[in-house]
């Protein structure tokens, strides 16, 4: 599973990044866990890019009860347009999740080891998410998963699989819904380039997602 990341901006800088026309009101976070309120980027009808805010844990638009349902996080890239669960909003809602990095976990000396990864220029990054819009009764309730790939070789040493990684050039074509050409969409999601990233040890502390701050992504030896 792929289920921890981090975005503490400065958020102006992730405005520019997805040129965006707005921005979003969100503390810094750096151990982001699943079922949060959280900015993702969508693409509206003229063309424009917004952030909105979603509920990581996608209820599809067709369920009943969502208390009957799981709701998952991840959504293997390799299937999604398939899968009754998401192959709606993998053709028309598909969104970009922004990060500043997300983590890994590895088994080290017998304990559970957590691994920051990033982009080696220190960018953020826009992660392959699918929307959905659930209409319940007490009104829309708009939630997100994040698509994963095979894990390209830095990653592989932790898990193999990763967050799906969309290349800048790509954001474009990712975000726009009448982009319904499966195989380019595909062409799209495989692992993120190696020579690009970057991975660290950092403090076990993370390993609790109710544990917030800074020093959470210092390096550890």
């Amino acid at each position: 599973m792929c289920g921890r990341y981090a975005l503490y901006g400065p958020h102006a800088r992730h405005r520019e990044h997805f040129d965006a026309m707005d921005s979003f009101a969100l503390p810094p976070r750096f151990n982001i866990a699943p079922s949060l309120l959280l900015p993702v980027v969508q693409q509206a009808g003229d063309g424009s890019r917004h952030f909105v805010l979603a509920k990581w844990g996608l209820i599809p638009y067709w369920v009943k009860d969502p208390a009957q349902v799981q709701h998952p996080i991840n959504a293997k890239a390799e299937t999604a347009a398939i899968k009754p669960m998401f192959r709606q909003a993998f053709r028309k809602s598909r969104v970009l999740v922004p990060a500043d990095h997300f983590y890994e976990w590895k088994a080290v000396g017998g304990k559970k080891q957590p691994y920051l990864i990033q982009m080696r220029d220190g960018a953020p990054f826009g992660m392959a998410g699918l929307l959905e819009r659930w209409p319940g009764p007490q009104g829309e309730v708009v939630t997100f998963a994040i698509l994963t790939t095979e894990a390209n070789p830095l990653v592989a040493d932790l898990h193999n699989r990763m967050l799906a990684i969309i290349r800048p050039e790509d954001y474009g074509a990712w975000l726009d819904p009448t982009v319904s050409d499966v195989e380019k969409l595909l062409a799209m999601l495989g692992p993120y380039p190696e020579r690009l990233m970057e991975s660290y040890a950092v403090s076990r502390k993370l390993s609790n997602p109710a544990n917030e701050g800074p020093d959470l992504i210092e390096r550890v030896t």
